[in-house]
This record gives structure tokens, sequence and C-alpha cells, in this order.
């Protein structure tokens, strides 16, 4: 996801600092050289031995004659990226004001006037993120293009966001945004049916295809609308639905303002009477099951001229016949492009789909966020035709 990607880490000092050498092996895991930059604040809660072991790069914790903010973000300077975790309420305050006191402020100073993306994940207490003065710098730092990733408010404290949220901001600020400015709603994992209070009919699908595809697409620029039976992530806006009916409505309610949707979901193909009560176990029970109504169909059916992506799941058969199934469902609901691929990848680490297009099959092979982006960016094609 960062593959090739030059980022400087600017540390201040937040006692949140003490999870940087992890952020910054994880960015590393996604390809990125990374070299710490650190304020005398956060060298006194972690040395700077931890990041350069971190980052195998040595850490700029002053500015000296070699003129550091200058090599790393002044013209043709090292750096893509700078990224601010954790920032604390000092700090955000001296870079809106242009206050170079600090090597992190100094850096920052020179990369907004380079016009090298920032991002800034904040760190500190509930009532010093809440203060009118600090929402102000925040407001006037995001007006000159500064990205953020949202605190989690928790135990009176905005601590720092996920790992994973920072590393997905900082792909989406350093990366190209070919979907800037559409609206991408991605239906995800797998849907229930209740029997009654305490029982369910569903399947085996965990998700972590159609999450991998919604970050996809917000790394790539989108605004997201995530459609499932799960948490709240970073990269969307989540609607939380359980059953097919209610995943039917979440994406009818967001298909007039959207420019795309991809039914990543195994959704119920079946549903049942549910009872009011707990059915009582140990006696014989016969189920009458109806079916649902396919989402794409009624979706396509309501806004003819939306872009849609469907999946095919298949459980036998090779790949004629598996793409002889996606052919007949692209057909059918006038689909962008299927992707189709067999059970055996439900909850796998690692996946192997095959694009169906047009009459055009292509494959992909590794992980699922690898999944989410080449998805993102067969979808780039589509909204530019």
């Amino acid at each position: 996801m960062l593959d090739g990607v030059n980022v400087v880490l600017g540390v201040s000092g937040s006692i949140a600092a003490v999870k940087t050498v992890e952020l910054a092996h994880e960015l590393r895991r996604q390809g990125a050289e990374v070299r710490a930059v650190m304020t005398d604040s956060a060298r006194g809660i972690i040395h700077p031995w931890a990041l350069e072991f971190a980052t195998e790069n040595p850490v700029v914790t002053e500015i000296t004659g070699k003129v550091e903010h200058v090599e790393l973000f002044g013209e043709d300077g090292w750096a893509d990226v700078f990224l601010l975790a954790p920032a604390t309420a000092n700090t955000c305050g001296k870079i809106a004001n242009a206050i170079d006191d600090t090597t992190v402020t100094t850096c920052a100073t020179v990369a907004l006037g380079q016009g090298v993306p920032i991002v800034v994940a904040p760190a500190m207490h509930e009532p010093m993120y809440d203060h009118p003065g600090v929402l102000e710098s925040l407001d006037k730092l995001e007006s000159w293009g500064v990205s953020f990733v949202e605190p989690r408010v928790e135990e009176g404290k905005a601590k720092i966001a996920t790992e994973e949220a920072i590393v997905l901001a900082t792909a989406r600020a350093v990366g190209p945004s070919p979907l800037a400015g559409t609206t991408v709603v991605v239906t995800s994992g797998a849907t229930s049916e209740p029997i009654d209070p305490v029982r369910t009919i569903t399947n085996r699908a965990s998700g972590r295809t159609g999450r991998a595809v919604a970050a996809g697409c917000y790394v790539r620029g989108a605004d997201v609308v995530l459609v499932h039976d799960g948490p709240d992530v970073p990269y969307a806006r989540v609607e939380s639905v359980e059953s097919a009916a209610e995943m039917l409505d979440a994406v009818l309610d967001h298909a007039a303002a959207a420019d795309a949707l991809v039914s990543a979901a195994a959704i119920s193909d079946y549903t049942v009477a549910t009872n009011d009560e707990k059915i009582r176990s140990g006696q014989e029970l016969t189920l009458d099951l109806d079916p649902t109504p396919k989402l794409i169909d009624t979706v396509r059916e309501q806004y003819p001229d939306l872009a849609i992506v469907g999946f095919k799941l298949e459980t036998a058969g090779d790949d004629d016949a598996l793409v002889e199934k996606a052919t007949e469902q692209l057909d059918r609901a006038g689909l962008a492009f299927v992707v189709a691929n067999r059970a055996e990848v439900l909850g796998e680490d690692e996946t192997r789909v095959l694009f169906v297009r047009d009459g055009e099959v292509t494959e992909y092979r590794g992980d699922k966020q690898g999944l989410g982006l080449r998805l993102a960016d067969e979808l780039v094609g589509v909204l530019g035709d």
C-alpha cells in the first residue's frame, strides 16, 4: 500500500509516543521507508534509539548545520509525506500559527510551504481536544490541506487512532486519488435471518474482502459507505444491518447519492418467519424458507444508471464454469464487472479471483488488501468511462 513511499514520522510529547515503534514497523510492513523526527518532550517519553531501531534510520532530534528540515522537506527533499503521530494540542497550535521552536514544528513549516502532504493524528486529553482554540487550530490546518486521522475518544481521552487508520490515511494522502469526489457504497460480510430472538440462519462469510474493498476505495480518494453487520471502521461511514431486508433498505437509502455500488456481501438467499419467543429445544422442527429479493436486481431496477460491481461465489466447477456463472450475472443485471471466486477463500488471508467484464477475464492472486486496491483501480476505469 505504501510501496516506495518515504514517510517522515513526526513524534511529539504525548504518552501515545510509546505506540510509535509499532506504527513505524507497520508503515514499513506496508512498503514505506521511514525516518523519525522527535521533539524534546517526545524524547522524555520514548528514547530515540527505539525509533532508530524501528526505522533503521537515524532519528532527527535537533536541527543542525545539516538543515535537516530542508533536507527532508525542501525542494527535492527526501519526504513524500509528513505524518505527525502523535500530535499534541501544543504542536497543532504552533503549526497553525507558524511557530517553529521544535524539530517537528520547523519541519511542518517547510513541508507546508513546499506542498508536501501532511497527515496529523492528534492525541491528548478530551478537554484539550474540545478547547475552542485547539479546534480553531485544527480547522485552520484542515483548510490548508492537512489531513486528519480522528482520535478515539475514550475514558476522557482523545486517544491516538489505530495503526490501521493512520496507515490508510497516509496512503490516501500520498497516493493517487482518482476516485476523489465520488461516493462508493460497499456491502460486506454475512447477513443473518432471525429464527427466534436467539437463533439465526447465516453463512461463513467473514467480511474481510468487503472491508478490504472499502479500504481500497478510501485510499483511492472515494467517500465510502460500508453496509455490514460489523464494527465501525475509520475509512468509511458504517451502516449497521443484520438481515438481507435491512441491507437492501440501507443500500437503497444511499444509492441515489452514490456513484457506484460494490455488492461484496454474502447476502442470505432465504428468510424465515420469526418467532417472537425462543423455540423450545428437543422437538422436531420444520422451517419454511422464503426467497429474499436479489439486492443487485432491485437496485438496478430503481437506479438504471448506477455502476454496480457484483461478486459471484461458487463451490464447484473449473474456471470456465465460474466465468460462465459470472457472465450470466453480469448480463442479467447490467453490471460493470463481476469478481468471481470459490468458497475455499472465505475467511482466508490470501485469495484468488477472476475479474469478468465484457468478455474479458483477468486474474488476481494475493492478499485481500491488494484485492481491494485492484478493485478500486478497476472501478476508476468504469467511472471514467
